[in-house]
């Protein structure tokens, strides 16, 4: 029988592992340094492969980047496209977070939700790319944990449709319900049909006689 402290020290391991995953965190992408660049020194913020480092990311975490409209995020899992400081929009791999339609030095704050088990990359692709090439950009392994949470584990939406206006030339399609007994009430429809044709039939010979 195991000695009462090292049955204490496997239950308190035990417990801390457990705990280590049961809820999901929000990462301040930099820390107090935010998600900046320096046009000016041509400068990131701080070392963000170093801080990310740091942290541990699993599914349905978060990552918060403070900025402005002067830097964008871009989250992909296409490597050559973050090696190459480079957005495809085509690219389903790929995700663009900007705020520069706003203005420039607009106060923003992007919220990227972690989907994906594996390597995600994020990179700035602002100044054709240099923001990139100079430090505006990092990559995490993120872990299954407790898997995603339901509100980010739903079917995207089907795509909307137009219904039809009132001047279309197409009418929408009408499905008359069936009954369990439609198929024999036909037939005896047939029938009561085929037995009055029968019944005129008669008379028609009678009054030729």
């Amino acid at each position: 029988m195991a000695p009462y402290p090292t049955i204490l020290v496997l239950l308190f391991t035990t417990i801390s592992a457990a705990s280590a995953i049961t809820g999901y965190q929000n990462h301040t992408v930099g820390g107090t340094a935010g998600w900046f660049f320096n046009s000016t020194t041509n400068t990131s913020a701080t070392n963000y492969s170093s801080w990310a480092s740091t942290q541990t990311f699993n599914l349905g975490d978060y990552l918060i980047f403070n900025t402005n409209s002067n830097q964008s995020v871009i989250l992909t899992y296409n490597k050559t496209a973050y090696l190459n400081c480079t957005v495809d929009d085509s690219d389903n791999d790929t995700s663009i977070y900007s705020g520069f339609p706003d203005g420039f030095n607009k106060p923003l704050t992007i919220s990227v939700p972690l989907t994906i088990v594996g390597l995600n990359y994020f990179f700035s692709d602002y100044s054709e790319g240099l923001q990139c090439q100079q430090g505006l950009a990092f990559q995490i392994q993120v872990q299954r944990g407790i898997g995603l949470p339901p509100s980010l584990n739903q079917p995207p939406p089907p795509p909307y449709i137009e219904p039809p206006g009132p001047n279309s030339a197409e009418s929408p399609s009408v499905t008359l319900p069936q009954t369990p007994n439609s198929g024999a009430f036909a037939n005896r429809v047939d029938g009561c049909v085929a037995i009055y044709a029968l019944g005129v039939a008669l008379v028609l010979l009678q009054s030729q006689r």
